[in-house]
């Protein structure tokens, strides 16, 4: 944290783009949602590759910081889904999917 503080005192420090938007630009499919279409979130569990492609391709045009796909991943919104019992493990993961790929883009 503290480098980060440090970088954000001395530049402008660039996020990530919409997420989701990427997503529809990747086309997924019914059977990529497992059948619950439009629920993005639930893609860091059935095609983690798409996730980590898009965190991969901001991370190539020089963002600095990428974002977890969980812009909807809480209890409630979930629940629209019935995957309310999801909550966590979808947390979790794209936690994971993200860190993953940022390490490979870290200089440390």
């Amino acid at each position: 944290m503290r480098n980060f503080l440090q970088t954000v005192n001395e530049r402008v420090v660039i996020y990530d783009g919409a997420m989701g938007t990427s997503i529809q630009t990747r086309n997924p499919s019914v059977d990529d949602f497992w059948g619950k279409e439009g629920c993005n979130e639930l893609l860091v569990l059935s095609r983690p590759d798409i996730i980590k492609d898009i965190h991969g391709s901001f991370l190539k045009v020089g963002c600095d910081v990428v974002e977890t796909d969980t812009f909807g991943a809480t209890r409630v919104v979930l629940a629209e889904y019935d995957l309310q019992d999801k909550t966590a493990e979808i947390n979790i993961a794209a936690g994971k999917l993200a860190k993953e790929v940022a390490q490979q883009f870290s200089t440390k």
